[in-house]
């Protein structure tokens, strides 16, 4: 049986698993439950735990990895705060120096080995069944002052060393021409709108493969000009990776992924995604109640990008940080983040040159943030009916535009699934029922936990305070059946 402890001799109760697994309100086997669920989500098919195995690490078996980390993000998704594996009295796995943490050199050929020794191991240890047991999440100071050191100037060194004389002519023949670089380019974009289609399940370790390729590249001679288009690509790639890995729970290496993509945009010089980078960091630290780190991320990619990000750019960023404001309970600041946002939005020049990643934010993912916005500060404020209100027409406009758009899936599934939130704040269970029931056969096609866990969490929600209305007793048990807890990504 997987999930098997290496204790010792003499072993004394956990007193700190023993509290955080108290307050989380679990039984023995709902946790069990949860790990079991979260192995599969990282392939770790091995791994089998049952009531008995839990009792043993209360009682003070010291569990194997992936099982360590698994508790530190269930543990952590539940209280809305990083628990560290150290913080519920289990032994953290070695980590290496070049394999572990986010205070990272900043300079291209560290940066550029380190991409390839990350994705070289991601991808490793996913044909053996689990990803980045090594990992643990960084919060806090020790996240946001490295983040800070990506406006410091530093020397430039894309590109490796020169070589030797003789060597010269002859490698330049090999280098990469323009058209190479130009589908390497569309290859990260076409990655991009599978990930917005499908989710992060279905292609994360092709885009992952695709980012160790590129840092072959780069670890290669190449002209400056090369270099620093192949470090955007190694950038995007390196977010995208992290975008999925935070879209199917894996935490950990999803801020592995997003720190390296900012050390490789700041080797290509580009600021704006930069400040999307951090942007991603932000929305995964708002997903873990972390609204004041969320908020520090945010105002650095503004303050990062404020002379070069476009409008459309611009409007996302104040949109993230409105969602950071909501966290915090603070409804001036949301509402005027909320405000830039839809105003500066407006300043967008069709037309206007735009990178690709920036073009999944349209008219529809504006409302459906300012509306998440408002939903989360109703939250906040004890399910306030003022907040509420507000976020209603909005999320029923991103529904309304979302659902004429066939490439964003997710985001429409997201969507629904917030509308039916909103319509549950307000009392209106028949309303919910219909929105949640309608976001059911996206997540079947979508493989995404985000979207399998906030569907989950809304349906339980409304089944709590409303199990008697014929419709939500119809919507418990078509989810129930359509969308088992064994087929969760």
């Amino acid at each position: 049986m997987g999930g098997n402890g290496s204790g010792t001799a003499e072993k004394r109760p956990n007193t700190q698993l023993g509290s955080w697994f108290v307050r989380s309100g679990w039984s023995k086997g709902e946790l069990a439950r949860q790990v079991n669920r979260r192995a599969r989500q990282m392939g770790a098919h091995h791994i089998s735990t049952d009531t008995s195995r839990v009792r043993r690490w209360l009682d003070g078996e010291q569990p194997r990895e992936p099982i360590p980390r698994i508790l530190s993000e269930l543990f952590s998704e539940r209280f809305g705060c990083v628990v560290g594996v150290e913080e519920l009295g289990l032994r953290a796995a070695h980590r290496a120096p070049s394999v572990s943490g986010v205070d990272l050199p900043w300079a291209g050929p560290q940066t550029t080995a380190l991409l390839g020794e990350f994705s070289r191991s991601d991808l490793m240890l996913a044909r053996r069944g689990f990803l980045g047991t090594s990992l643990s999440l960084a919060a806090g100071p020790s996240l946001i002052e490295p983040m800070q050191r990506w406006l410091v100037p530093v020397p430039p060194t894309p590109g490796a060393a020169p070589e030797p004389e003789p060597l010269r002519d002859r490698t330049r023949r090999a280098r990469l021409s323009g058209p190479e670089l130009d589908l390497l380019e569309a290859t990260t974009a076409m990655f991009r709108q599978w990930d917005a289609q499908c989710g992060g399940g279905l292609r994360r370790k092709a885009v992952v493969g695709q980012l160790h390729e590129v840092t072959d590249l780069l670890q290669e001679p190449q002209p400056a000009p090369v270099a620093t288009r192949l470090f955007k690509v190694a950038a995007e790639l390196s977010q995208l990776a992290g975008w999925m890995s935070y879209d199917i729970g894996l935490q950990p290496t999803a801020q592995k992924y997003f720190v390296l993509a900012l050390h490789a945009a700041k080797e290509a010089g580009d600021r704006p995604l930069g400040a999307y980078i951090l942007s991603s960091m932000s929305r995964q630290m708002i997903h873990l109640g972390r609204p004041d780190d969320a908020l520090e991320l945010i105002h650095l990619a503004q303050y990062g990008s404020r002379e070069t990000a476009t409008a459309r750019t611009q409007a996302m960023l104040y949109a993230v940080e409105a969602r950071a404001y909501a966290g915090m309970g603070r409804p001036s600041k949301v509402k005027r983040a909320v405000r830039m946002a839809e105003e500066t939005f407006e300043d967008a020049l069709p037309g206007e040159p735009e990178p690709d990643w920036i073009r999944f934010f349209s008219e529809a993912e504006l409302n459906a943030e300012n509306a998440h916005s408002y939903r989360d500060l109703a939250y906040v404020a004890g399910r306030s009916p003022t907040y509420a209100a507000l976020a209603a027409p909005i999320m029923e406009r991103a529904v309304e535009l979302s659902a004429k758009d066939g490439e964003h899936q997710r985001s429409y599934a997201l969507n629904l699934v917030g509308r039916a939130t909103v319509h549950l704040l307000q009392h209106e269970p028949e309303q919910c029922a219909v929105r949640a029931g309608q976001a059911i056969p996206f997540a079947q096609q979508v493989r995404s936990e985000r979207v399998n866990t906030r569907l989950r969490k809304t349906v339980d929600t409304a089944v709590r305070d409303f199990g008697t209305v014929a419709e939500v007793i119809h919507l418990g048990e078509e989810l129930a059946r359509r969308l088992p807890e064994a087929e969760a990504v």
